[in-house]
């Protein structure tokens, strides 16, 4: 099976037809790998998009287990990725100044999209499952991380670092 391939149900879909359908929004099955994520399963769930006129509502739930890489230890593990996202991306011309402005802090944390453009569920979908994914990655919440053997602990690995050791030791000395 090649995981690189992309959802058939989850190509990128036109705006504007999301007008012509009665209930005005699609809802796409997904189970499969998604292109550039890494997962030991298919990414299995729903992508609902729906037109409000002025803003799409986009949700999806969504599970796969991906390979992480413990950061106190550095050994691999599986864990299970649980999506519920929701999100509003505004539809609104960026060429076109329009009647209601947000202020510039605003507009800088909210997707938008011209409105006779296309939304691409499979990215979407990509995004959300990276941000779900926990930034700090802990095999156990019990984890020391690395053993370090104390014997070796105080002689330097290499040996150019000798020197600084000395000089160390001097000042310690004085």
């Amino acid at each position: 099976m090649d995981k690189k391939r992309s959802n058939s149900a989850l190509k990128p879909i036109a705006i504007p037809q999301l007008l012509q359908i009665s209930e005005r929004g699609v809802k796409l099955p997904v189970q499969d790998y998604l292109q550039d994520l890494e997962t030991l399963t298919p990414v299995q769930g729903t992508v609902e998009v729906e037109h409000k006129g002025r803003y799409l509502e986009v949700r999806a739930e969504a599970k796969a287990i991906v390979t992480l890489t413990c950061d106190r230890c550095l050994s691999q593990y599986n864990h299970r990725v649980q999506l519920n996202a929701q999100e509003v991306i505004w539809l609104r011309d960026e060429t076109i100044q329009t009647e209601i402005e947000l202020d510039s802090e605003e507009s800088d944390l909210v997707e938008t999209l011209p409105p006779n453009g296309t939304f691409d569920p499979a990215q979407w979908l990509y995004e959300q499952v990276c941000l779900a994914i926990p930034p700090q990655k802990l095999c156990d919440d019990a984890c020391e991380g690395i053993e370090i053997d104390d014997a070796k602990a105080g002689n330097p690995l290499d040996g150019r670092w000798s020197i600084l050791e000395q000089l160390k030791n001097q000042m310690k000395e004085a």
